[in-house]
């Protein structure tokens, strides 16, 4: 390696996701000279194979169930509704080719970023290796994301992961998804409404155990109304491959003693890994936990001063708002003169079943367990004006007070618009302010969002 050329930057930046990317543009737009590494395609996660084509697979199913519910509203519909997936697949393909094409004109019109294409790996404390070249900086970013975790016993079996899922052009017949998490709740519900008969498969006594129960039971709820089925503590099981081609999920030990369920399809969604383990970090001295994150301290800067850890691969977060935060602590801490640490970020996020849950903060059982003094506000879907109007009346609002400050430690708002709705809760607790704030102010009439203020209005222990 002593005799390869090393070329030399400001600073290097490994992966194109939702931290990556900006950085990379405002470091080039400080005037440094940037080396960025991507192996597979500019946007990370979130652009390719996470919000962007999920969230328009989800957008397609909506108009599928609001093809089958005109009768509801008194609009007739004729029979026939049909969801044709290679039209939904190619809409989204043109949405992600679009932002795709995007970045990577900015980085070719950039004078002072240089693209590598293939996967970085360290070969020493500050250089990095893509290919056969070699590069060093003093300042290295590596935002390299995460993966889908694929349990051992799938090898020989031919599972489909939220990417795969993706590039499907048939309806599966009966999809078979391991984890009843937000993965699988979302695909569980768009294939479901597009036309596929789908079973989940959970080894918890709840999907979403770390919800709030009622929230967990409502999702469930909602969602078997759309014909989903459930098996839960599915806690022995494993699959096999038949042989017309289908999946047969074998599920051992719950209180219905063995249960055989056959399918089309298998989706696993159990869980998330970071694509940590091809870096060579222990050629750095930067040090990983047992689940393969990088460690990272208040400002996302590893043991080794000038390497640092943005977005998934970090641990401080699994969503893109966190990674587009990374940046932001970054940038504001190197141009702005500021301090921003990640223990500053209120934890907030959505799930986009229909309607959609949007949460932040504490949950009802996460004060319970800390003893902390609370007060509950809480109030259904089906007793607010706007949602009976538009009938979808499903779901629940609920908010956390701490009872001593007055301040919301947290809240869920799972209905129609809730993903929407959580920001107006989501801006008072930046504000570090008390609830009364809402509560007292005057939203306008008929939305969903004028129950904050009723909700507000009625807490009890």
């Amino acid at each position: 390696m002593h005799n390869k050329e090393i070329s030399t930057f400001d600073a290097i930046v490994i992966g194109s996701g939702q931290a990556g990317t900006p950085l990379v543009f405002k470091l080039a737009s400080q005037g440094q000279k940037v080396a960025f590494i991507e192996k597979e395609h500019f946007g990370g996660t979130c652009l390719n194979v996470g919000c962007t084509p999920t969230k328009t697979y989800v957008a397609s199913a909506r108009r599928m169930w609001e093809a089958q519910h005109g009768e509801d509203m008194g609009i007739e519909i004729p029979l026939g509704t049909k969801a044709n997936l290679r039209k939904i697949k190619a809409r989204k393909d043109t949405l992600i080719q679009k932002s795709v094409e995007g970045i990577s004109k900015e980085v070719e019109q950039s004078e002072n970023i240089i693209f590598f294409k293939g996967e970085a790996r360290f070969e020493g404390e500050k250089i990095v290796a893509v290919g056969n070249k070699f590069l060093t900086a003093e300042e290295i970013y590596i935002n390299v994301g995460c993966r889908p975790f694929i349990p051992d016993g799938y090898d020989d079996i031919p599972y489909l992961t939220n990417q795969s899922m993706l590039e499907l052009e048939e309806l599966p017949e009966h999809l078979l998804i391991i984890g009843g998490s937000y993965i699988g709740l979302e695909f569980g519900q768009m294939f479901s409404r597009l036309g596929s008969k789908v079973t989940i498969i959970e080894q918890g006594d709840s999907i979403i155990g770390r919800e709030d129960e009622e929230t967990s039971q409502t999702i469930q709820q909602i969602m078997e109304g759309d014909g989903v089925a459930f098996r839960l503590g599915a806690m022995c099981l494993a699959a096999k491959k038949n042989d017309n081609g289908g999946i047969s999920a074998q599920i051992n030990c719950t209180k219905d003693g063995s249960v055989q369920i056959e399918g089309s399809h298998l989706l696993l969604a159990v869980g998330r890994r970071p694509n940590t383990e091809d870096l060579q970090l222990d050629k750095t001295g930067v040090k990983i936990n047992n689940d393969g994150f990088i460690e990272v301290n208040d400002h996302l800067e590893t043991d080794v001063k000038g390497i640092f850890a943005l977005g998934d691969c970090n641990g401080k977060g699994a969503f893109t708002h966190t990674a587009y935060n990374d940046y932001e602590i970054i940038a504001d801490n190197k141009f702005g003169g500021k301090n921003r640490k990640v223990s500053d970020r209120i934890t907030t996020y959505g799930l986009y079943v229909d309607p959609p849950l949007g949460r932040v903060g504490i949950t009802k059982r996460e004060a319970r367990q800390k003893g902390m003094d609370v007060l509950i506000g809480h109030r259904p879907f089906s007793k607010i004006a706007r949602a009976k109007e538009k009938g979808e009346t499903s779901g629940y609002m609920s908010v956390l007070v701490d009872a001593r400050t007055k301040k919301i430690l947290g809240a869920t708002v799972l209905g129609v618009g809730g993903d929407e709705i959580i920001s107006s809760i989501i801006n008072i607790m930046y504000a570090d302010t008390g609830y009364k704030v809402i509560r007292d102010a005057v939203h306008p009439h008929p939305t969903v969002s004028e129950l904050i203020p009723i909700v507000l209005e009625s807490l009890t222990k």
